[in-house]
């Protein structure tokens, strides 16, 4: 590959991780936006689907949350080289996974910042059944969860193995 394809293959990457990060950042901002002017964090949209602002100071889907501080910089920390790791791994390939790799990179940094800034990452997706409640989440959630869920099904069904 030359330089000029390498180059514009860069920045076609940075637009594609950054649309999803800005994506994701608009939709925190609206969410909290609406939340302030309108004193309540639930409005109903259907019988399946809520918005409701919860902030998550845990890992995804609210798991491992620490009231201790030391835990949680500690928790981000651990998220922040994991994500080293994704930027690493989507560096490395190229095709659907290296879009994968993009969409958990995107997602990932989106809540990485609202980590560092809010100190919680706001989640807001309530997606629910009669009593049933999914656990809340958030745009970046999305991207993740797809790319991640996405690279699965190309490692099991795509992907020649040869033992």
């Amino acid at each position: 590959m030359n330089l000029k394809n390498y180059n514009k293959n860069i920045y076609i990457d940075f637009i594609v991780i950054l649309s999803i990060f800005l994506l994701d950042r608009i939709s925190k901002l609206y969410i909290i936006y609406l939340d302030e002017k309108l004193g309540n964090s639930e409005i109903y949209f259907s019988k399946f689907f809520n918005i409701q602002l919860i902030w998550n100071d845990g890992i995804a889907f609210g798991l491992l949350a620490f009231n201790e501080n030391i835990y949680y910089n500690a928790l981000t920390g651990i998220i922040v080289l994991v994500t080293l790791v994704v930027f690493f791994f989507m560096i490395r390939t190229k095709g659907i996974e290296k879009y994968c790799f993009m969409m958990i990179l995107g997602g990932s940094l989106g809540n990485i910042f609202d980590r560092l800034y809010y100190s919680a990452v706001p989640d807001f997706i309530d997606l629910h059944y009669q009593n049933f409640h999914w656990f809340i989440f958030n745009v970046a959630d999305i991207f993740i969860t797809s790319g991640v869920l996405l690279l699965i099904f190309l490692e099991l069904f795509l992907k020649k193995n040869i033992l």
